[in-house]
């Protein structure tokens, strides 16, 4: 197994490595998964050099922003499976759900103060930097992030870039020395010295709840979380992950790149709630597309003119969905890593900024409330439409999510408050929401990574204009429209 490379791991607080230290803790944060994971690998690493066993944490706290039913079934569900996965192995997995709001308080101390060095998951968005580095202030042991969100190293870019054109330029220069460098897809075979035992005081205070998710018992009724978010069909964990990935390359992909935008043509690898929480690696999804499509490195293009199809040397469909999964994947977290307050108005270009707030006070045919919103109460088919499938299945549709937040621009008393409802909406009800990819989705609405567009409109200015008639008359949308009708 080829090492971490040096610049996937930061130190986060220059404590020492603590030489009577009784394991190496991997507290797991954001890539809640046991294959393709540097983060894993990287405790393994440790664990062997050090002769000391590993222990794995993985907490899920209640007072997270809109802790729902639904987020939280979908994160348990891939606790459950990275039990299932560790159970009977060297690997002590420790699970802890939080009864109530600060219970788990002090848990990451308790391990660490007997842990030889701590590793966690370095992920830019949502609350975990702030989390990350509050514990990197109170640990007095070594305490590394460690990046695998996605092929190419997040800090290894120097500039946050404006558009995918010239993000995709950069890619085509710099990415090939990455394909060399990939996660183990199973980081922990060849065993791993004793097994970390876990302070009986720890185990009273928090109790270990990998018994109950072994048990196949998930239950959300009892947190203090949002009860009327409701779970979703779709299961979470990295069993899920791996067929839904199966499904997409076997009877998916071979029409992605002509049929992706019509919503009756239910194509696209809905991959995004996976990839989010963690529960595959875009590594392992690059890797087993490229089986499909028979790929070596040497089938890379040498043009790096930023086009969006040809590079890779591999199918259409393939190039396409390439596209999605490492330029604007990627390129959110470009944004996330690069600047602090890449979920504010502030972080939109000049020039839509400038252009929205000259319409700010145009005349609105249509405004809406957050509850309207919510509940899908608004006068527009398609609009409700997409709404519903949010609703209902935690999910959008990658072309009605850009209708779905242009309308509400069109819809609001402001930008500021469009921006505020997208948010709110995508947040709180999508399983992909809180990430780099669907931020950028969110404010791309709004003219980020876009060039202004003309004919110069009302409410909108420059910034693109998309309407509910037009995706009708273009796209096939019949079936969705009944589906998801009120």
């Amino acid at each position: 197994m080829d090492q971490v490379p040096d610049e996937r791991v930061r130190d986060c607080n220059g404590a020492p490595v603590r030489a009577d230290g009784s394991y190496v803790l991997y507290w797991m944060t954001a890539f809640r998964r046991t294959r393709w994971n540097f983060s894993l690998q990287r405790a393994v690493e440790l664990s062997r050099e050090l002769g000391q066993p590993l222990l794995v944490l993985e907490a899920l706290r209640c007072g997270y922003p809109w802790a729902s039913d639904r987020l939280h079934r979908f994160v348990m569900e891939g606790m459950r499976d990275n039990a299932r996965q560790l159970d009977g192995s060297t690997v002590r997995y420790y699970a802890y759900l939080e009864d109530a709001r600060g219970a788990g308080s002090g848990l990451l101390e308790a391990l660490a103060s007997r842990a030889a060095a701590v590793v966690t998951d370095d992920y830019p968005a949502f609350f975990l930097p702030r989390m990350v580095a509050a514990a990197g202030e109170r640990l007095d042991v070594r305490l590394e992030k460690v990046d695998s969100n996605g092929l190419i190293p997040i800090r290894s870019v120097e500039k946050v870039y404006e558009s995918a054109y010239a993000f995709r330029r950069y890619i085509q220069k710099h990415l090939r020395p990455y394909l060399s460098s990939f996660p183990a897809p199973y980081p922990l075979l060849g065993g791993l010295p004793g097994q970390a035992e876990v302070p009986a005081e720890v185990s009273k205070r928090w109790p270990d709840a990998t018994p109950q998710l072994l048990d196949d018992s998930i239950d959300t009724s009892s947190f203090p979380i949002d009860h009327d978010v409701a779970p979703v069909e779709i299961s979470g964990g990295a069993d899920a992950a791996d067929a839904a990935l199966r499904r997409f390359l076997d009877s998916r992909l071979s029409d992605y790149g002509e049929l992706r935008n019509h919503p009756d043509e239910r194509v696209t690898s809905e991959l995004s709630p996976y990839l989010h929480f963690g529960h595959i690696a875009s590594h392992q999804v690059f890797s087993e597309l490229m089986e499909t499509e028979e790929w070596d490195v040497d089938g890379l293009s040498d043009d790096a003119s930023g086009k969006r199809s040809g590079w890779w040397g591999v199918g259409e469909s393939a190039e396409g969905f390439l596209d999605q999964l490492v330029t604007w994947r990627e390129l959110g977290f470009n944004m996330c890593v690069g600047r602090e307050d890449y979920d504010s108005y502030g972080s939109l270009p000049d020039w839509a900024r400038e252009t929205l707030e000259e319409h700010e006070k145009d005349e609105r045919e249509h405004i809406y409330s957050l509850p309207e919103f919510a509940e899908a109460r608004t006068h527009d088919e398609v609009w409700n439409a997409a709404q519903n499938q949010l609703l209902r299945e935690g999910q959008l549709h990658n072309y009605m999510r850009m209708v779905w937040g242009k309308k509400i621009l069109e819809w609001s008393p402001s930008p500021r408050d469009a921006l505020e409802v997208m948010i709110e909406l995508n947040n709180r009800y999508a399983l992909d929401g809180r990430d780099p990819n669907s931020y950028s989705g969110i404010f791309w609405c709004l003219g980020r990574y876009d060039r202004p567009w003309g004919p110069e409109r009302p409410i909108f200015g420059k910034v693109r204009y998309m309407s509910s008639e037009n995706t009708v008359r273009k796209l096939r949308v019949s079936e969705y429209l009944e589906k998801y009708a009120p």
